[in-house]
């Protein structure tokens, strides 16, 4: 069991989870139920999975679990992309940048785990 706290890409994705808290608290009331509600579950998906992931006994579990965290993370992109089509100030934000960032290191470390899968086979 690691410890997902020492994890750099679950630190960045809780930042996200912040950033995508501001930005959503500017959208209007109408979408409070709606488009800012499901970015907001996304973006703490990105998160927990990473989190649950790490608690695995198994590496091969914790790859399924960044695998789902990386679905998250487009969900959340696609809505970002969404919410900027409507006119709500998403692009101002970071929030695009961090989501990139979160995204290139889910990749690292999904490389990461399947070496060592790899290397574990081997030794088998």
């Amino acid at each position: 069991m690691r410890d997902h706290r020492d994890l750099d890409v679950w630190n960045r994705a809780m930042d996200l989870v912040v950033e995508v808290y501001k930005i959503t608290n500017d959208f209007p009331r109408s979408e409070t139920f709606g488009l800012s509600a499901q970015m907001r579950r996304a973006a703490i998906s990105v998160a927990s999975n990473i989190a649950e992931g790490a608690a695995r006994r198994t590496t091969k579990d914790f790859v399924h679990f960044v695998h789902v965290a990386r679905g998250s993370l487009v969900e959340l992109q696609t809505q970002i992309t969404i919410a900027t089509r409507l006119g709500m100030q998403v692009e101002s934000a970071d929030v695009v940048t961090m989501a990139t960032q979160v995204g290139q290191q889910l990749n690292g470390l999904l490389r990461a785990l399947r070496r060592k899968l790899s290397d574990n086979k081997q030794q088998a």
